[in-house]
């Protein structure tokens, strides 16, 4: 049996699950992250698996949402990103999220104590060494620029880059809870959660309009031509958002549904502002859906026009970062190889996967699999019926090309959903003549996801 060594370049959430996974398989691994040596415009640690926007992973349902699949496909794979998360999980109502530094620091030690796994700190300047027989490049959405330049050579392909929004941090302390409530929607409890998770600011109408005319009309972050490329639609800046038009925000993250105010519970809020706690101290909340491309400037005056933010204190304003990816589905095999160099796999959202889960749950497959071929042997994929399986088939294969309205190539970043899976067959239980109400849903929902996780048994 062959040990040939693994190396990883990148040491976010993909990198670190990827080298984590061929570790444990028992190969030599070299993960080469350039933090602590070179910075990136958004990061502020050298650590592993550093959370830059949310510190949420989203919902943990397992059985009726398709992150929580994820999740749970994922714990079954030991994942050091998930064994990482619910160790230091925080109340999020029905999601799971963690406690951004607490999370990166347990991931950094599993990574530094490893007795298979040597750091190397060091920036990949340009294409890997042809002496490396097996690489996964998992640079994620701070790709450096001289990575970028020798991904663009070696692929042909152009339009790699747009731009991700950050959105603000507030201190506790400095929030008003005359007006603020505590709930969660629906009431629904999570994993660590009470079903009061999320504190929420309701705002009248003519509030309301007000915040979504000084959001359309604040002076924003000026972009070059080059720079100018299309969003993903799950995390759109507030602003774009309110110049699609002036009911957009509370039909997203503004909508007042599923919420009492237990101060004025016969009036219904004409929109809602939530905030998720960001640390496990309490003393830190993001405001949900917020990401924005605003100026520094002009941000806390507006932020501050949300009543019980009218005193906030920022411990971070919004702000934007570069978001790199490939286009998958014309330059890649269905394992994740690039088809002109099949020595190199990409793993996470460099590849166009969306969100904190599942570019680890890239970096998981990408690991096991080179990890197999470098201990001399072969590993399928996972099942298409899995969550795992079906969000690597989408950005390998899944994806339909199309012309988009802005010209840009159409391939986006995805995040898992039920519309990426192999259909389902579901039968009415015995004695029910028709569906009634979201009856069908959930049955479709139970069945995809007990199919999945049987399914992943021979594989994980």
């Amino acid at each position: 049996m062959s040990n040939k060594t693994i190396h990883i370049i990148g040491g976010g959430l993909a990198g670190s699950e990827a080298a984590w996974q061929a570790a444990e398989a028992g190969v030599t691994v070299i993960l080469h992250e350039m933090r602590g040596v070179k910075e990136t415009d958004a990061h502020s640690t050298d650590s592993f698996a550093e959370l830059v926007c949310s510190n949420s992973f989203r919902s943990d349902d397992h059985e009726q949402n398709a992150v929580g699949l994820l999740h749970e496909e994922m714990r079954r794979c030991n994942s050091l990103i998930m064994r990482a998360a619910d160790l230091h999980k925080l109340p999020a109502g029905g999601a799971l999220a963690v406690d951004r530094h607490a999370f990166s620091a347990e991931v950094t030690r599993a990574i530094e104590n490893h007795p298979n796994i040597t750091i190397a700190r060091e920036e990949v300047g340009g294409w890997p060494d042809p002496s490396w027989e097996h690489v996964i490049i998992a640079t994620g959405p701070l790709t450096s620029p001289a990575m970028a330049e020798a991904i663009l050579e070696k692929t042909g392909e152009d339009a790699l880059a747009f731009f991700d929004a950050i959105a603000p941090i507030v201190h506790y302390d400095s929030i008003n809870h005359d007006i603020a409530w505590k709930q969660s929607r629906y009431d629904k409890a999570g994993p660590g959660g009470t079903g009061a998770d999320y504190l929420n600011l309701p705002m009248d109408k003519d509030q309301y309009f007000a915040f979504v005319e000084a959001l359309k009309t604040a002076p924003l972050h000026e972009f070059k031509d080059w720079e100018k490329v299309p969003y993903f639609d799950g995390c759109l800046p507030i602003e774009v958002m309110a110049e699609r038009g002036v009911e957009t925000l509370r039909h997203g993250p503004m909508k007042p549904v599923g919420l009492t105010n237990p101060r004025n519970p016969t009036v219904k809020p004409y929109a809602i502002v939530q905030l998720r706690q960001d640390n496990a101290l309490g003393s830190l909340w993001n405001m949900v859906g917020f990401q924005t491309k605003m100026r520094y400037g002009i941000q806390a005056e507006i932020f501050r026009m949300i009543p019980g933010l009218e005193n906030a204190q920022f411990a971070r304003l919004g702000g934007l970062h570069r978001n790199t990816f490939i286009n998958s589905p014309k330059v890649l095999q269905g394992d994740l190889k690039l088809k002109n160099d099949p020595r190199i796999r990409f793993a996470g959202q460099v590849t166009g996967v969306e969100g904190y889960v599942e570019s680890a749950a890239c970096g998981l497959i990408t690991g096991r699999l080179t990890a197999a071929e470098a201990l001399g042997g072969t590993m399928g994929l996972p099942p298409a019926t899995t969550a795992l399986g079906a969000l690597i088939g989408h950005i390998t294969g899944g994806h339909l090309e199309a012309e988009s309205y802005s010209g840009a190539r159409s391939f986006q970043p995805m995040n898992v959903n039920f519309g990426l899976f192999p259909e389902v067959t579901i039968t009415k239980p015995e004695g029910v003549t028709r569906w009634r109400g979201p009856d069908k849903t959930i049955a479709k929902r139970r069945a995809i996801t007990s199919r999945a996780l049987e399914d992943l048994k021979s594989w994980a």
